[in-house]
């Protein structure tokens, strides 16, 4: 798979969504943003210090199941919050309450803004189906299919496991490289010959841990040392640079 920039061997390819497929990390970035800042704002007054959008999203929530991210971020915070319930309302103080408030804001943000996919990775995704290999998107957006229908790519996945799929399932999200074996599984492929293709931290974590055969990292923000510190094999930002795309 040399004019795919794959080790031979490779037989399945596992896609991360936001951030990779689709240029919604950013959108996510801020939606946190909005969301913490006016959580921190209300709760420490004037003087709080805003959430970061760079560094401690891809340290914390970047990757992560939405009320995961929300407990990482505050436990690093030294905030203690309770649970709550999936289905509690936006307003709720709990870690589902702010997950759902966020994920009311990042609605609202793509309904306002809309989505873009990454054509690199439409033409990449395009050439590795034609080389005869099987595709998953693996996410922790319960809105991945949304997503994937606004850009027209839902047909380039053989298999989808997403918040929703591993919240039936009781998968572990990310940094746990659950979601992406359960991929594996659903596509017949063993681990070691899959590719993992994520621009997460808590992804890279995911790709190592698991076993995988290679971890290719997305470098959209300039964190090329941390991807490889987190268990990239290769960073390149964008996947034109791996071949097969032209």
């Amino acid at each position: 798979m040399t004019d795919l920039g794959l080790p031979e061997g490779i037989q399945a390819c596992l896609f991360d969504l936001d951030g990779v497929v689709t240029k919604t990390a950013v959108v996510h970035a801020a939606a946190w943003k909005e969301m913490f800042d006016a959580f921190l704002r209300e709760r420490d007054g004037p003087g709080y210090r805003p959430f970061d959008a760079v560094g401690e999203y891809a340290e914390y929530v970047d990757g992560r199941p939405r009320a995961d991210g929300v407990r990482t971020f505050l436990a690093a915070r030294g905030i203690t919050l309770p649970d709550g319930g999936p289905d509690d309302p936006p307003a709720a103080d709990t870690v589902h309450g702010l997950g759902n408030r966020k994920n009311a804001l990042l609605l609202d943000r793509i309904r306002t803004g809309g989505v873009q996919a990454y054509d690199g990775t439409l033409r990449y995704i395009d050439a590795v189906r034609a080389a005869g290999m099987r595709t998953a998107v693996v996410s922790a957006s319960a809105n991945c299919r949304d997503v994937l229908r606004a850009v027209h790519a839902e047909d380039l996945f053989d298999v989808r496991i997403d918040g929703i799929v591993a919240a039936e399932r009781g998968l572990p999200g990310k940094p746990r490289p659950d979601t992406f074996l359960a991929a594996a599984r659903d596509l017949g492929v063993e681990a070691k010959r899959a590719a993992v293709f994520e621009d997460a931290l808590a992804g890279m974590d995911a790709g190592r841990s698991g076993g995988f055969g290679y971890v290719v990292g997305l470098d959209r923000t300039g964190q090329t040392e941390a991807l490889y510190a987190h268990g990239a094999d290769i960073v390149v930002r964008d996947l034109a640079e791996l071949g097969g795309t032209a």
